[in-house]
């Protein structure tokens, strides 16, 4: 009977009758997750080791720079963020504070994260085929998950913060402070980093699903509409990609920041080409 329409599901005690490693995806994802927030939030909140004046070289991390305790050279739009009159609540504010809940929530609401932290830190499900812990499931109709539902919008503020870091991607070209001659052309291996990792974060939220769908959606005939059909065809072969580009960029934010942070810190000498 359990095999018709009306018998219901079989009655299985066992979580899963799946005999591969079906563990073993969700517990890297949760590994990796897990490391990269922690390196995040440190260097966060580190508020140091984020500018190499001598070649522009600006960490994402702290782009843009908006505190009053930002390097002037850093604070290309500005300082409007109090640091000195808010004790030692500034330390727990980002220099980037503008930027970086944007960022966060973007990626948070992403149809891929949404997948990966579900499956490997609420096990819901763990994987396809075996049975989640939950005895009961509203999915994303309460809060907090109903923020999902703006993924949209936090795309729109990545858009604009993409723009910032290519913004940061050409100015790292211009040579500043003392022993850069406060000017002219420059080219090293901070810069080809930079634009790495710019080019791959637009990759990432142009392969985002709601940017295929902002691009080819309210379409009925793709005939009549050919540049936006030309766009779809591209966002939807990014899309494609969409969980790669999710782990790369997460790797190269790391990378970008990290080989800041030893420049600024003096760690070692900026492979330089021009400059």
């Amino acid at each position: 009977m359990t095999t018709t329409a009306t018998g219901g599901r079989a009655a299985i005690a066992a979580r899963t009758l799946r005999t591969d490693r079906w563990w073993f995806p969700p517990a890297i994802q949760a590994a990796g997750l897990t490391a990269w927030v922690a390196y995040a939030t440190f260097r966060v909140f580190q508020q140091s080791d984020y500018f190499v004046d001598k070649y522009n070289y600006l960490t994402p991390f702290y782009s843009p720079c908006v505190s009053t305790k930002c390097v002037d050279e850093a604070s290309h739009f500005g300082e409007f963020l109090p640091y000195e009159s808010l004790g030692f609540v500034a330390h727990l504010i980002p220099f980037a504070a503008v930027s970086l809940p944007f960022l966060l929530l973007f990626r948070l609401t992403c149809y891929y994260y949404r997948k990966a932290y579900y499956r490997a830190f609420w096990l819901s499900p763990p994987a396809c085929a075996v049975a989640e812990p939950h005895a009961k499931y509203s999915g994303e109709t309460r809060f907090p998950l109903i923020v999902q539902n703006l993924h949209r919008y936090f795309f729109y503020a990545a858009i604009l913060i993409s723009l910032i870091n290519t913004y940061d991607a050409i100015n790292a070209h211009r040579l500043g402070g003392v022993d850069g001659a406060g000017g002219g052309f420059g080219l090293g291996l901070g810069n080809i980093i930079l634009w790495i990792n710019v080019i791959l974060l637009w990759a990432y939220t142009a392969s985002c699903h709601s940017c295929r769908s902002i691009i080819g959606g309210k379409l009925n005939h793709f005939s009549k509409h050919p540049v936006r059909y030309s766009l779809w065809q591209r966002v939807s072969f990014l899309n494609g990609h969409h969980m790669l580009l999710a782990w790369i960029t997460l790797g190269t934010l790391a990378l970008t920041d990290f080989y800041i942070m030893g420049l600024a810190a003096g760690w070692y000498s900026d492979l330089r080409f021009i400059g």
